[in-house]
Parts: C-alpha cells; sequence; structure tokens
C-alpha cells in the first residue's frame, strides 16, 4: 500500500512539474511575442517622427502658427535690437511692429517646405539609430531629426524664406526701417541678414514643436493612434 501511495504520489509530482513547465513555458512564448523586434522600433520611430513633423507644419504653416505663439514667434533680430530701441523710442513702434508680423508671416509660408525634406531625413535612419531613440530621452528622436536634416533645410529654406520675405513685403518694410534708423544723427549704420535670421528661427520654430509632439506620443497614449505606435511606445514606461 505504502509503496503504490508512493508511485502515486510520483506520477502526480511528474505530473505537475510538466504542468508547471509548460505553464513557464507558455509565458516565455507569450513574452517574446510581445516584445519590440528592431524592425519594430525602426518602423515605430518613423511613423512618430512622419506624424509629429506632419502635425507640426500643418500647425506652423497656418496663419499665425508662429506669429501667435509665444514659444516660437520671431522676435526683432536680437543684433539689431538698437534699432527697435531706437525707433520705438522716436514713436515708430507701428513700422517695427509692421516688420515682425512679416518676419513671421514669413517663416509660416516657408514652413510648408519642410515635409519632404523631414521626411527623406526619417527614411534613411538606421535601424540601430531607432532602438537608442526608443530606448532614449522625450526628446531623443527631436534632436535625431535636428542633427540628421538641419543643414539640409537650412540649405533649402534660405530661397524659400528670401521668397517669402518678399511675397509679405517682409523686405520693403525692412529697408525702410533700416534705411530710417540709419537717416538718425550719432547712429551706428547697420543692416543686418534678414534672411539668415528669419531662416534660423524658423528651424528653431519647427523643432520646438516637432519635440512636443515627440513628447506627447511618448507620454499620451491617445495621441498613440496606430497599434505600432502604441505597440512602440507602450513598451517605455
Amino acid at each position: 500500500m505504502k509503496t503504490y501511495s508512493l508511485f502515486i504520489f510520483l506520477i502526480l509530482m511528474q505530473f505537475n512539474a510538466g504542468a508547471q513547465i509548460l505553464k513557464e513555458a507558455n509565458k516565455f512564448l507569450k513574452q517574446k511575442s510581445g516584445q519590440l523586434t528592431e524592425k519594430d522600433a525602426a518602423d515605430g520611430i518613423r511613423e512618430a517622427l512622419i506624424k509629429g513633423t506632419g502635425e507640426t507644419v500643418k500647425v506652423v504653416s497656418n496663419l499665425d502658427g508662429y506669429f501667435r505663439n509665444p514659444e516660437i514667434k520671431i522676435p526683432f533680430p536680437e543684433d539689431a535690437r538698437e534699432i527697435e530701441t531706437k525707433l520705438r523710442s522716436i514713436g515708430l513702434g507701428n513700422k517695427v511692429d509692421e516688420v515682425i508680423l512679416s518676419l513671421n508671416r514669413a517663416a509660416e509660408d516657408a514652413s510648408k517646405e519642410a515635409t519632404p525634406i523631414f521626411v527623406s531625413a526619417i527614411k534613411s535612419m538606421t535601424v540601430k539609430d531607432a532602438i537608442n531613440i526608443v530606448k532614449g530621452q522625450d526628446n531623443s528622436a527631436t534632436l535625431y531629426l535636428k542633427q540628421t536634416s538641419s543643414p539640409e533645410l537650412n540649405l533649402k529654406f534660405q530661397p524659400v524664406i528670401k521668397t517669402s520675405l518678399d511675397k509679405v513685403q517682409a523686405t520693403k518694410y525692412w529697408e525702410e526701417l533700416v534705411k530710417t534708423y540709419n537717416k538718425l544723427p550719432l547712429v551706428k549704420k547697420m543692416n543686418p541678414d534678414l534672411t539668415a535670421y528669419v531662416t534660423g528661427k524658423a528651424i528653431d520654430g519647427l523643432f520646438v514643436m516637432v519635440a512636443k509632439e515627440e513628447y506627447k506620443i511618448r507620454k499620451d497614449p491617445k495621441a498613440r493612434t496606430t497599434e505600432l505606435l502604441r505597440k512602440v511606445f507602450g513598451t517605455k514606461s
């Protein structure tokens, strides 16, 4: 009887051990199937960046996209603040405001050209880059995009900004303002490069907004509008 009981006990132990092994194996397979692959990471980051940059361009290229946004509004050129101060002091503040508005209008107009440049940089991203971005800080994707696309953005934006400045009459307003200032007694004549200034500020503003979109996708589940985005960014708490 004792031998029989021992035999039954050993069978049950083997059965339980087998069941436990199956349970652990099943758990392992589930974990594996839910893991983020390198391809997932690369595709997810590309999708997030295309979504984020698309939303950014849509927002900033609208009327007042720059001008009414205090985070990216383009002010009077820093190296010409003396012009602004002097002209405001003699009652020409409205002319200064006219120039500031036109600078922002030029940036809004030119920013429409950013999308294909961003998409090209995003598509050239390597798998290693994508993995590092997924594991990185909340603005890792934005920093990568800034590093890889800024030179081309600057190159492509300069002529577009120049055209936009002429289109919204910013160049005309600026030349009139500088001419007025340079006629004042005892002032140092100056005429900063307006195109280069607005180009730099417009690009800076784009990346400020791209960073906000990236943060939103990483932190807000509602912003992950596709299954891939949910899989990629839901894996990092």
